[in-house]
């Protein structure tokens, strides 16, 4: 098979499949598409990692952490490729979607990247990106596993962790529910961070040496950049296109994103403090020392 011919069947099984093309979020056919899922689903999953970490707490109150064995490094593997395979598929059928409504989009003067930032009013949710938003909306699900890992491993409840994970349910949920704008971009951001966090994490899982700087939350400081600055976008389209379909929605977006960044950069100014007054302790300097003393620090703040 040549390089064309697989090209050509990638695009047609991520982009031009009738599941694909023909896809619509209903709450009759899509599972999860719930209200009553949605907060259920997230009041499951905050219940059920604090009673692991009472019961982690309470059974090896004077043991290690418990071994895991190959389960972290396979988990960090499936979320690099799933976080590949929508990555691939959303840029994929952005490209179709602008190559289909090319020539709508001439009457009114709007640009791919506007359509990027600023859905029309009346978009509904429906087609090929929003199959793929669908698919990184039950991503979530299991990428919030990895606080069970987290407990397992470090016997440590990371308020951050939940309250993360469960912000990144609901506001899956809310581009759907909504249309909302921008989602397109923050999937393609977001999936492109995660395959490289992820395949990071498999890389040090397996024994391979880590980086001489906090790679985890630096990647994750540049992702929240990214969305800042891709929200003021929108808000700047919103005014001038005269509306961007789900806006109530991106607000609140905004909103979520904001306390993450703040918790994030309070995170980050406290663990700098931490080293500064310990002198560089592990290395006098060295980058790598530094990032072997701030490891039990960094490792609850993780994406």
């Amino acid at each position: 098979m040549t390089s064309s011919s697989s090209f050509r069947s990638l695009t047609y099984y991520l982009s031009e499949h009738p599941s694909i093309v023909g896809f619509r979020w209903t709450h009759t056919q899509s599972w999860g598409s719930t209200w009553y899922f949605l907060f259920t689903s997230i009041a499951l999953y905050i219940s059920s990692a604090v009673l692991l970490h009472a019961a982690v707490i309470l059974l090896f109150r004077h043991r290690r952490p418990l071994p895991l064995g190959p389960l972290p490094a396979f988990h960090s593997l499936l979320m690099a490729l799933i976080s590949a395979t929508i990555f691939a598929g959303t840029i994929l059928s952005a490209a179709a979607e602008i190559r289909d409504t090319r020539w709508l989009w001439r009457r009114s003067r709007t640009t791919p990247f506007q359509w990027l930032l600023c859905f029309p009013i009346g978009t509904r949710p429906s087609g090929r990106v929003f199959f793929w938003s669908y698919a990184y909306y039950l991503s979530r699900f299991p990428h919030a596993l990895r606080s069970f890992i987290s407990i397992l491993r470090h016997r440590k409840l990371s308020f951050f962790k939940l309250f993360n994970h469960s912000i990144s349910i609901f506001m899956s949920f809310l581009w759907l529910e909504f249309s909302q704008s921008f989602q397109v971009l923050a999937i393609l951001l977001t999936t492109l961070v995660y395959s490289v966090v992820y395949g990071y994490r498999f890389w040090t899982a397996i024994g391979l040496p880590s980086a001489c700087f906090p790679f985890v939350i630096n990647c994750q400081l540049v992702l929240l950049s990214c969305n800042l600055v891709c929200h003021f976008g929108v808000l700047l389209m919103h005014f001038i296109k005269g509306g961007c379909n789900g806006i109530g929605a991106w607000l609140l977006n905004s909103v979520l994103n904001g306390a993450i960044l703040f918790l994030i950069l309070n995170f980050y100014v406290k663990t700098r403090r931490r080293k500064m007054k310990d002198g560089g302790v592990g290395g006098g300097g060295d980058g790598c020392g530094l990032v072997a003393a701030e490891v039990e620090l960094i490792k609850d703040k993780d994406i």
